[in-house]
């Protein structure tokens, strides 16, 4: 999977999990996300800071329905 489909594995190792290399169903290697805990808490950290600025504003007079059927004239 990591010479036919390294996205699939990019993906993987995007999502903070290690992901393990085999050969014939021996493992060869693990491979470990770049992004350390502190990473995951700071970026953790800055989404939950921006759905609170979301969450605090206020509310739109205009559906949601109607933003959505607009947008596709």
């Amino acid at each position: 999977m990591l010479v036919r489909e390294p996205l699939k594995v990019k993906l993987m190792t995007r999502t903070g999990n290690p992901v393990q290399v085999t050969d014939n169903g021996q493992p060869l290697w693990v491979i470990h996300p770049a992004v350390t805990k502190d990473d995951r808490e700071r970026r953790r950290a800055e989404i939950e800071a921006e759905l609170a600025e979301v969450l605090g504003a206020p509310r739109s007079e205009i559906a949601l329905s109607k933003i959505i059927l607009e947008s596709r004239r």
